[in-house]
């Protein structure tokens, strides 16, 4: 079931650089928010310490709270591995387990889990796969390596991974970056169907994404090089790009810098 984040006062350091600055801001559930801002201003880091992958990073560590509904994620009782499963992650790059099939891809944490019987595994497969829109092109060739798919079916397929657990937050992180225009089309167009289910948070680059997939869109930046990134502005999406209230935020979209 899709969750509410709210964040609050949270900072997050390598070693002892402080990478992003108090940072307090609510993610609605069912709903895309978007990170955006110029490289370097922290929006992956972020999107990181919401399933708590920022501290796998050596020195990774982090100041301030983050709730998912009413439970602190970075609580003294909380598993770091049970949140990775609650709050899933997509990476920039399609990253299928190359030697396992793409039915075992799916599979992969339903396994890991063991909450599952083996006799529900192909439904939940199947679900999930046609969850990510890619059931009917690969439903003849579910024994054959995900790694023989193309770059856009290889992450529709990191996504079925990723939704099989049933996460109640889906994180993106560039999902679209290392794909073709018709690819890039079909998993914004999946982004949208998947928000009726989970709450969605996507790192992008791309402008004109964010404006057509999001429904809020937050602006990071840094104040200067070597300075902590800092969240400057989240408002609804068509709101930041058509009147934003800070003029840095004007300056970013409109090219100005970044």
């Amino acid at each position: 079931m899709a969750k509410r984040i709210d964040v609050s006062g949270l900072s997050a350091y390598y070693g002892a650089h402080k990478a992003i600055d108090d940072i307090s801001m609510t993610v609605e559930p069912r709903s895309v928010t978007a990170f955006i801002g110029p490289s370097g201003c922290g929006k992956s880091t972020f999107l990181r310490t919401l399933n708590r992958m920022h501290e796998v990073t050596p020195g990774g560590r982090v100041e301030g709270k983050v709730m998912l509904d009413d439970e602190n994620l970075y609580g003294s009782h909380v598993d770091p591995v049970a949140v990775r499963r609650t709050v899933g992650m997509v990476f920039q790059r399609p990253n299928p387990f190359p030697t396992m099939s793409i039915f075992d891809n799916v599979a992969a944490g339903l396994r890991l889990n063991g909450s599952y019987k083996k006799s529900q595994l192909g439904d939940i497969v199947e679900r999930s796969l046609k969850g990510a829109n890619l059931w009917n092109e690969v439903k003849d060739r579910l024994n054959k390596p995900g790694s023989g798919l193309s770059g856009g079916q290889q992450q529709r397929l990191c996504i079925a991974r990723a939704i099989a657990v049933e996460p109640d937050v889906l994180l993106m992180d560039e999902p679209c970056s290392a794909l073709d225009p018709i690819s890039t089309l079909a998993i914004e167009d999946l982004i949208g169907e998947l928000k009726e289910r989970f709450t969605i948070v996507i790192v992008t680059h791309n402008m004109q994404q964010a404006a057509r997939v999001s429904d809020r869109t937050a602006f990071f930046n840094l104040a200067a090089v070597g300075q902590p990134g800092k969240l400057i502005e989240l408002d609804d999406t068509e709101r930041i790009f058509s009147n934003p209230s800070v003029q840095a935020t004007e300056d970013y979209i409109s090219g100005r810098f970044g």
